[in-house]
């Protein structure tokens, strides 16, 4: 009996021991996430959950516990912050001045930035971290082909050879101020050679369809993968900047200032052609968001972790 009672506590023992390591391990496979709980949120297109899932391996990747509330619709990530049901999301700072501020447009990125950063803090107690070097406007492609023939390479040589260029409309942006009205007001008149109207969803079939030479874009899409397209620079500065940038509550930056090292360090990596690529990945390659962020934090977690524990 004494012998039984022997070999039962020390199988027990046994199995705390075993049961303490597999626990352990699995808290190591997750970045030893045990700090404090973040709650990051996202908007409802690919570009946003690509960035905030980003931000969430990182941040778990440093030692946070991440809960995600992702696909948030319209101007809700603003409103989830103020309420306190997420901690932060990638915003763009076109975005938070002209919509959530009701501010008139700027068109230096820094005034921008700097101006938004100032008033999210002043009236919503917000930290807007450092932006990307990611700048989702609205833009014109041009197919390459078209660009090196006439040496179109910004809106302003656009106006000049308008009349070689057969214009992919999509119809509401010939109507628009920021859009082929305002063009004019700031370029002068664009004489095409032709303009039609297509369904945005094609425009890019057309121009590889040579139906086209031109058409409306934002400037970070995925199909601006494809070399055979260039983005116009709009030299004149029609549109104003679109930079990401993450706003996150001021309470947690208090709280846990490694947070702002973290996200701060990711922005330093990301630019246009990042971002382009990763946005492909999902939008033309079919690959799952998570997938994505995952296998590009891969790229920078040494340098993440690194900048993040200065």
């Amino acid at each position: 009996m004494k012998k039984s009672l022997k070999s039962i506590f020390t199988t027990s023992l046994l199995a705390i021991v075993v049961l303490s390591a597999l626990l352990s391990l699995a808290g190591c496979s997750k970045g030893n996430a045990s700090g404090p709980a973040i709650t990051v949120g996202s908007k409802d297109f690919t570009e946003s959950l690509v960035l905030a899932e980003i931000y969430a391996k990182a941040l778990e990747d440093n030692g946070f516990s991440v809960k995600r509330e992702f696909n948030i619709s319209g101007q809700g990530p603003h409103e989830a912050l103020l309420k306190g049901s997420i901690d932060l999301y990638p915003e763009y700072t076109g975005t938070a001045l002209t919509v959530i501020l009701k501010e008139p447009a700027l068109f230096d990125a820094k005034q921008v930035y700097d101006k938004v950063a100032a008033e999210y803090k002043d009236k919503f107690k917000l930290d807007v971290l450092d932006q990307a070097n990611i700048n989702d406007s609205q833009g014109l492609v041009i197919t390459k082909k078209a660009s090196d023939q006439f040496g179109i390479k910004t809106i302003s040589d656009l106006q000049k050879n308008a009349d070689k260029i057969r214009y992919a409309s999509n119809g509401s942006f010939d109507q628009r101020e920021d859009g082929l009205l305002g063009l004019k007001k700031v370029y002068g008149e664009f004489n095409f050679k032709s303009s039609k109207v297509y369904d945005g969803g094609i425009k890019y079939q057309v121009l590889k369809n040579d139906e086209a030479d031109l058409a409306v874009a934002y400037t970070t899409e995925g199909s601006l993968v494809d070399p055979q397209f260039v983005v116009l620079d709009d030299d004149k500065h029609l549109w104003p900047p679109y930079y990401v940038a993450p706003v996150v509550r001021e309470s947690v930056i208090k709280d846990s200032p490694k947070v702002a090292n973290v996200l701060n360090a990711v922005s330093a990596k990301l630019d246009n052609p990042t971002i382009i690529k990763l946005n492909a990945a999902v939008d033309i390659d079919k690959k799952e968001y998570e997938e994505v962020a995952g296998d590009y934090f891969e790229t920078i977690k040494a340098d993440v972790k690194a900048a993040a524990d200065k």
